[in-house]
């Protein structure tokens, strides 16, 4: 251990006060001041010494320094300018951290992790966290594993199964690419403030090849997405909404065999294929 133990409350606050740091509502800032969830979600991410992690978020560090202290190759990216500076002191002596200050949401990835496989692992800003993981995820990187804490309600929409009431487009979409799992349990009370949610550490191991095998991922989501649109209404009237004919929608479903008066979230990732590849083997005109 280089520096004082970040994770606590006596020594955040006593950054907090050194750098007159105030706590971003706008950028959504909690400062984690739990050691053990730090060491849970270091556990969760399994990593192997001198494996690249890009850690979105970094703060003041607290997250950083248990990555350091497992001897990953640490990238931090943090968007709030005036983090660098107090970066560069609480981790000061870990040369095996760089820190970028940037937007995780703009930045070059690939050229950053120099094209190797690497991990994300962070604590995300609960506004913005769907936006950052389906990022990650759809650019296609050499990313294997992706752990992060989240607001509860937000994970569990991307564990549901069909059938459940929090399964919908994101279940769908996080479980095309990855197996997501639930690993701990976060009390508002690990933070600083504390946060009016629960939070929860998600690992999303990245599949080597998605889920299931479509011939067009841009209408399988198309088909994914139009079905969640209105979910009162059944999938074949849910559908329409993309703007085929009724007369092809309805053969598309019926091909698969599929029952169009249920409804969307009653739908598998591989019966979503099946529509998504009869539609476009139908080579629909829109």
């Amino acid at each position: 251990m280089i520096q004082p133990t970040i994770a606590k409350r006596e020594v955040t606050k006593y950054i907090l006060k050194t750098f007159d740091i105030h706590m971003s509502k706008k950028l959504g800032q909690n400062f984690l001041i739990d050691e053990a969830i730090v060491q849970e979600i270091v556990h969760a991410s399994d990593i192997q010494e001198g494996e690249t992690v890009l850690e979105v978020g970094p703060g003041i560090g607290t997250l950083t320094q248990g990555l350091a202290e497992a001897k990953a190759n640490v990238i931090a990216v943090e968007i709030d300018n005036r983090l660098p500076e107090v970066l560069a002191k609480t981790l000061e002596g870990y040369e095996n951290v760089r820190i970028v200050h940037g937007d995780i949401l703009k930045v070059n990835i690939p050229e950053l992790v120099e094209g190797k496989n690497f991990k994300v692992v962070a604590n995300l800003p609960y506004y913005i966290t769907t936006p950052i993981i389906m990022a990650l995820l759809e650019q296609k990187l050499p990313v294997t594993k992706i752990v992060t804490m989240i607001q509860k309600e937000v994970a569990d929409r991307m564990v549901a199964k069909p059938g459940k009431k929090d399964y919908g487009a994101l279940s769908v979409a996080v479980q095309y690419y990855t197996t997501p799992e639930i690993v701990a349990q976060v009390p508002p009370k690990s933070f600083i403030p504390a946060p009016a949610v629960d939070s929860v550490v998600i690992r999303c191991d990245v599949r080597p090849e998605p889920a299931v095998k479509v011939i067009s991922e841009k209408m399988f989501f198309r088909v994914v997405k139009a079905a969640f649109s209105q979910r009162r209404k059944t999938l074949s009237n849910s559908l329409k909404t993309m703007g085929i004919a009724a007369e092809e929608i309805k053969k598309a479903i019926d091909d698969a065999a599929i029952d169009g008066t249920r409804r969307g979230e009653t739908l598998t990732l591989q019966e979503f294929a099946v529509i998504a590849d009869n539609l476009e083997e139908n080579k629909i005109v829109e």
